[in-house]
């Protein structure tokens, strides 16, 4: 058997090698491109969060941490690098925040030297995951996340949750100032906030909902207005992007980050869910909404954006994308940080010209095969013209 120092020494290699290992795009589809390679594993975590390093104590060189996953990341670009608010899954199935940074957005992520020590506030949360950063125009950077709580109304079900929206806010990503929960007569898992004040207020997208995972009677994204974010409360929402019958959001719809401002209109990306045979099947997909109302849509082409591909399919839970942060550079190139099958970061890039063009100029749903038949048979005809 290799001594302690050896062995140490091969793990500090390979965990090198993987994290300066280069990304390269991938040919896509023109309005996107894939990287080859996940930007953030398990495997990304740092040696010091996994190991007792001390051979006195761990003589066998053991994982005394397990790390499951890394996932479901909010984005912001910090200072001059790419940052992301990652879920990462400890092997006890508890998740906590912890921020990874890359100098170019789509390789050679770290973590910062610490998980992010986010206050409690109320009744200790069991579970905290899936942070959408807001760099808000207030001057605050909100990190608005689902906590999750055991369902005291029905204790002999050791499923039974309940679903509240997180709200907390930071200047420097490391020290947070925890807000009270939102205030919600539904429960919310996928709650987003606005980058500017609407009518002098915060905005809101939410996803009203029955159950802690079904939408049951609610769902869709909906719209929100909130006087005072230090102590929120949905008073009144509508829903801004509806659930439709066999379509990609039959059984659930959810705002991914917040929406990127355009000259044409506010960009989102969202998730869609459906079922299926092997179980519920998530998918992202593009809407916009106008500058003037940014509750109203304005385009939303049918189908999905992005959906699993490959190994993206593999992981804890089966054939899912699912998206909570995005970033917009100056100079128009769009960073799309996705997670697949709620095991792994990926990236994709493209800018927002090209993604406007795809929401301005794609068909939208017409929600039967007629109408998607002659949809095809549309941009059939016009390419035989074209010879």
């Amino acid at each position: 058997m290799d001594s302690f120092k050896e062995r140490l020494a091969e793990l500090r290699r390979l965990h090198e090698e993987l994290l300066s290992r280069p990304n390269r795009p991938l040919s896509g589809n023109g309005v996107c491109e894939r990287y080859a390679n996940p930007i953030l594993t398990a495997a990304h975590a740092p040696l010091e969060w996994r190991y007792d390093l001390d051979e006195k104590t761990n003589p066998y060189l053991m994982e005394r941490f397990g790390i499951n996953a890394a996932f479901n990341s909010g984005a912001i670009k910090w200072k001059d690098g790419y940052v992301l608010m990652v879920r990462v899954e400890a092997a006890d199935r508890k998740s906590f925040f912890a921020v990874a940074e890359s100098p170019n957005g789509v390789d050679n992520f770290r973590f910062w030297p610490r998980p992010v020590t986010m206050p409690e506030w109320g009744e200790p949360a069991t579970n905290v995951y899936d942070m959408r950063l807001t760099r808000h125009e207030d001057g605050w950077i909100y990190g608005l996340f689902c906590v999750e709580r055991k369902d005291h109304d029905h204790p002999e079900d050791l499923s039974a949750a309940v679903a509240a929206c997180g709200i907390a806010r930071t200047k420097d990503l490391v020290n947070w100032e925890r807000l009270p929960d939102l205030k919600s007569d539904s429960q919310q898992r996928n709650v987003v906030l606005h980058p500017e004040f609407v009518d002098g207020k915060y905005a809101l997208y939410t996803r009203p909902q029955d159950g802690f995972i079904d939408a049951g009677g609610g769902g869709g994204i909906g719209w929100a207005l909130v006087d005072d974010i230090t102590h929120a409360e949905v008073r009144e929402q509508k829903i801004i992007n509806s659930r439709h019958y066999h379509t990609i959001t039959e059984c659930k719809n959810g705002e991914g980050p917040h929406p990127i401002k355009t000259p044409q209109g506010w960009l989102h990306l969202a998730h869609g869910v459906r079922g299926c045979a092997s179980g519920l099947r998530y998918v992202l997909y593009l809407y916009m909404t106008a500058l003037d109302d940014p509750s109203r849509t304005i385009a939303e082409p049918a189908g999905y954006f992005l959906a699993p591909q490959g190994e993206e399919y593999i992981g804890d839970v089966m054939n899912v994308l699912f998206s909570s942060g995005w970033i917009a550079d100056d100079d128009g190139k769009v960073f799309i940080y996705y997670a697949s099958s709620d095991t792994r970061m990926h990236v994709a890039t493209s800018t927002a010209d090209r993604l406007v063009d795809y929401c301005l100029h794609t068909a939208p749903d017409g929600y039967r095969t007629g109408e998607t038949v002659q949809r095809l048979n549309a941009l059939i005809d016009k390419n035989l013209k074209i010879g």
